[in-house]
């Protein structure tokens, strides 16, 4: 799936992660395919040994119940941010189970793929084969970069800067605390700036935003 790497995905470290569509083709843009593709990121961060259409198709009860085993499984990433844009996606992520992040690409790509094809009657390859993925260094970079995938949407000016606290598209909501869910790991980011209010105000900063952008621009992968 991925191709030839110039990036050695390894086990503990943290990347920025981003692919595309083929001929940026739009997928994502409703709540539907919003929410079956943070589903797929949701279910694929562990390794449950069952496909997700097949766990989708579970009587509601057996499929609470395994929802709750699976959590208890090891994760094969931890994620920390991202963000899902009508033709590509970016995630802040650590790999934790080597291949994890490959092996949690592969399938969240093709079980979006399977979902979309058969929704649209269409057939063929979804997403681009070789996805970018670049280490990050250190705790700034970290920082800054979690910022730009939370802004995405806004500096593409797909929607305004206060419906980002609420909208689906990103992570941000997490880190308001407006979603409970333990998807995403917020605690690495928070604990950087010391409070979650300082976080927000640090990603509503946008003066300071454009003057870090040309410091993480060769991690922005875009």
């Amino acid at each position: 799936m991925s191709g030839k790497r110039s990036e050695i995905l390894a086990t503990n470290e943290i990347y920025h992660v981003y692919n595309k569509t083929v001929g940026y083709e739009e997928i994502f843009n409703n709540s539907k395919e919003l929410k079956r593709f943070i589903s797929l990121i949701d279910y694929y961060r562990f390794n449950p040994k069952l496909s997700f259409s097949k766990y989708n198709i579970l009587p509601s009860e057996e499929r609470k119940k395994f929802y709750q085993k699976i959590k208890t499984f090891p994760k094969v990433v931890d994620i920390f941010a991202f963000a899902i844009m009508p033709n590509h996606f970016h995630l802040l992520m650590k790999q934790i189970d080597d291949s994890g992040i490959q092996k949690f690409l592969s399938n969240i790509q093709n079980g979006f793929a399977k979902y979309f094809n058969l929704k649209n009657k269409r057939s063929g390859t979804l997403f681009q084969k070789s996805f970018k993925a670049k280490r990050i260094l250190n705790d700034e970079i970290f920082l800054h970069l979690s910022r730009y995938i939370h802004l995405n949407p806004i500096t593409s000016y797909l929607i305004s800067p206060e419906k980002l606290i609420n909208h689906p598209c990103t992570s941000y909501p997490y880190y308001f605390g407006n979603i409970e869910n333990n998807l995403i790991n917020t605690k690495p980011i928070i604990e950087i700036v010391r409070s979650k209010d300082k976080y927000i105000k640090f990603v509503n900063n946008q003066i300071d935003y454009q003057r870090k952008l040309q410091k993480i621009k060769k991690y922005i992968l875009e």
